[in-house]
């Protein structure tokens, strides 16, 4: 078909997080720790959220859904990184990195969305809290996770189809430890503007959605928690918030500065260092975050041990 790809690179090769030799296995085996421990912790939460009726709220509801997405995006790429540490030949085919980016972006951009419907929770949570069940309700918290993976499958699908779009004729090194777009679309032997610039644009609107959502659900907030009178309520209510705000400001400093710009800004260097934070640490904090200091959390990991010490 015309105007779809007609690539003659027959596969990319992957430089990899570094070119030293003598760096391999330790980072092997750090990449094999760190993704371990991700998914520990992730399954973790859901598991202890699925269990615990006292959990099941839409707050924790988001949460759940949160960690399967830092399971699903980290899995994407951990497994075919940690082969390629051992291997001397890193090489993926055209199809492999699109079936590699496409998922990816899906589960990043659902995140991104996730978040946002998060914050608002908690509006509503410290905002309203007698009509808090009522607005939000079952039926509506599915809905706002359906949007939420619905909308990373379109932004994902406006990268994988400006991908199918371009000629690889040339080099075939991707300067990446997985087929990123950025570093694709830099392989390109035509005009990558306008495939470059749609996906640009269409994720530059949900950032920009998600960012207000965000930010205007902090500022009701703000306002809600000084008319409250007392001080432990101000103090409550200020804590369920501060989980939150640190995974934002993790995820969206890292992810914004590797993709909100265009690439003559880009640095493929910069972007592989931020990578590894948003899609290796990020993911592995982000149980902690939530659990080190909510107390929900904590008393139903307490109670579930003890289920297990002692089942009859």
């Amino acid at each position: 078909m015309r105007g779809w790809n007609h690539t003659g690179a027959k596969e990319f090769l992957l430089v990899g997080l570094t070119e030293n030799p003598n760096l391999q296995i330790p980072l092997f085996l750090l990449v094999t720790l760190i993704y371990f421990i991700t998914l520990l912790d992730n399954l973790g939460i859901i598991i202890l959220i699925w269990l615990n009726a006292q959990l099941h709220t839409p707050m924790y509801f988001f949460l759940g859904n949160l960690s399967f997405c830092d399971i699903c995006y980290s899995t994407v790429f951990a497994p075919k990184m940690l082969v390629n540490f051992l291997s001397k030949h890193k090489s993926s085919t055209f199809s492999g990195c699109v079936l590699q980016s496409f998922p990816f972006a899906v589960y990043v951009t659902t995140k991104d969305i996730l978040l946002s419907m998060m914050a608002y929770d908690h509006y509503v949570a410290i905002a309203n809290p007698l009509l808090y069940t009522v607005i939000m309700a079952q039926k509506v918290c599915i809905q706002m996770v359906l949007a939420s993976y619905l909308g990373g499958l379109i932004n994902s699908l406006t990268h994988t189809i400006g991908l199918l779009k371009l000629d690889f004729c040339g080099p075939n090194i991707v300067n990446h430890y997985f087929c990123d777009v950025p570093p694709l679309l830099r392989l390109s032997c035509s005009d990558a503007h306008i495939n470059e610039m749609l996906p640009l644009v269409f994720s530059g609107l949900i950032a920009m959605f998600t960012f207000i959502v965000i930010m205007v659900s902090y500022i009701c907030i703000i306002i809600a928690i000084q008319r409250i009178h007392a001080a432990e309520g101000r103090y409550k209510a200020f804590s369920t918030c501060v989980s939150h705000l640190t995974t934002v400001t993790l995820f969206y400093g890292s992810v914004s500065f590797s993709y909100i710009q265009p690439s003559s800004q880009y640095s493929l260097e910069q972007e592989k260092v931020l990578a590894v934070f948003y899609t290796l640490v990020i993911p592995m904090l982000n149980p902690l975050i939530y659990s080190l200091r909510n107390k929900d959390v904590k008393d139903a990991a307490k109670r579930l041990i003890w289920w297990g010490k002692n089942p009859t």
